[in-house]
């Protein structure tokens, strides 16, 4: 799973690349695309996607294997309708990217390329309800060895056809779009192939049967996870808005890359803590459901303590202006515990996606991310005049107060209570399918 991502992140990272030696604007206006606009859709899909990890996830564990193709094909059509509707969005980048006050030039650059980047957004819609039809039958090595493949042609096609043959930033966009539909024709065949006889038996009229349960869930779902996202992004926004942003944005920017990295790690266990626990409650298991909660974050906090211990290195691996190297040092005790909440965080967010608790984790995001952890952020930043430091320390403090909350919902949980109610679910679930 942590493989996966860092393959598919590689996919945006390599684009930036090459967009970087084609000139100073167009690297600017790719890395606003891939960091805002395919950002906001990225993440609303994967969200959307992501309400398949409860529901096959626990299919797989009640042994309904017959009805995962199904909930695929239901949310294909609800991300596919959410890519339409961010249409939009793609369309108007230009106009966007002016309101929010980006330079006229960069901001005309970035709304042609987003046009030429639609079809990576229909891309997503295919892809992460795909992911975790893979994610919940332990299938993820093939979801590995198909992105990794992926990436090596990405990179020799930008090379011969943005390096070599110079055709810009056209042409890293179709590189782009050919990169993600690869993977997706590659993965899709792999499913229709036979290689899950049980869980695809083909396209079904049922996947359009009880969209309201399923559009709800995934709307949950899509609200949690982008919650979490946009709550850097929020962070990096506030930062650009002080004294100096040239040095401050470079210090967090160092240390957001950092976090970034590491957080892939635990992003990786929340994507198998979910689908674990899951199956486990699916199959009447509340004991083992509880023991994979721990196992996965006692492990995932291991790998955070181990990337602390190069934190101090950090800064030069980034840039030799002393000044930014000194502003990103001073963050350091404070990436380090970012990094060591970070390590736990996302894996209690995977349980709560493996229990079905979307809707009751997104307004634990909103009241502590929005409404105390970036007021405080601005608060430390602008009126007491702590700069960065300020800014990071009040977004420190909302994403502890949620990892405690989420402990303490954890550790108030009746497991065998989630069994009976997911029993009842499936009861529901069964007569409409």
């Amino acid at each position: 799973v942590i493989l996966t991502g860092v393959f598919q992140f590689l996919i945006g990272f390599v684009t930036v690349a090459f967009a970087g030696h084609i000139g100073k604007v167009e690297l600017a206006a790719v890395s606003i695309v891939i960091g805002v606009i395919e950002g906001l859709g990225f993440g609303l899909l994967l969200g959307t996607g992501s309400a398949l990890e409860t529901l096959c996830g626990q299919a797989v564990g009640a042994g309904q294997l017959h009805t995962l193709g199904v909930y695929m094909q239901r949310s294909w059509i609800i991300c596919l309708a959410t890519a339409v509707a961010l249409l939009l969005v793609y369309m108007f980048t230009d106009p966007i990217l002016r309101l929010l006050r980006q330079s006229p030039e960069i901001s005309t650059v970035a709304g042609r390329y987003a046009r030429w980047c639609v079809r990576q957004l229909f891309a997503y819609a295919v892809n992460f309800p795909m992911q975790k039809f893979y994610q919940a039958q332990s299938r993820v090595w093939v979801m590995t060895v198909i992105s990794g493949a992926a990436v090596g042609v990405h990179a020799l096609l930008n090379w011969v056809v943005v390096a070599k043959l110079g055709r810009g930033l056209l042409g890293a966009a179709m590189v782009g779009n050919a990169s993600w539909w690869l993977i997706n024709a590659v993965q899709f065949v792999y499913v229709v192939g036979g290689s899950f006889p049980e869980a695809w038996t083909g396209f079904s009229r049922k996947a359009f049967a009880s969209l309201g349960g399923f559009v709800r869930l995934s709307l949950a779902s899509a609200v949690m996870l982008c919650l979490e996202m946009w709550y850097y992004t929020a962070v990096i926004i506030l930062v650009g808005c002080l004294k100096n942003p040239e040095i401050q944005v470079g210090a967090v920017s160092i240390c957001t890359n950092y976090n970034i990295w590491t957080l892939m790690v635990s992003v990786g266990f929340n994507a198998a803590v979910s689908v674990r626990v899951a199956n486990e409650l699916g199959a009447k298991h509340p004991k083992a459901a509880k023991f994979s909660v721990v196992v996965a974050v006692t492990t995932s906090a291991a790998v955070g303590l181990v990337t602390l211990l190069a934190r101090k290195q950090l800064p030069r691996l980034f840039t030799d202006d002393e000044q930014v190297v000194k502003e990103a040092a001073k963050l350091g005790y404070l990436l380090a515990a970012t990094i060591g909440l970070n390590s736990i965080q996302p894996v209690l967010s995977g349980v709560a996606i493996g229990a079905g608790w979307q809707s009751l984790v997104a307004w634990v995001n909103i009241g502590c991310y929005y409404l105390i952890g970036l007021p405080l952020a601005a608060v430390f930043g602008f009126k007491l005049k702590l700069n960065a430091t300020g800014i990071w320390v009040g977004m420190l403090i909302g994403t502890v107060l949620q990892t405690v909350i989420l402990f303490v919902i954890l550790f108030r949980t009746k497991w065998q209570k989630e069994v009976t109610a997911i029993q009842h679910v499936w009861h529901i679930l069964g007569s409409n399918n």
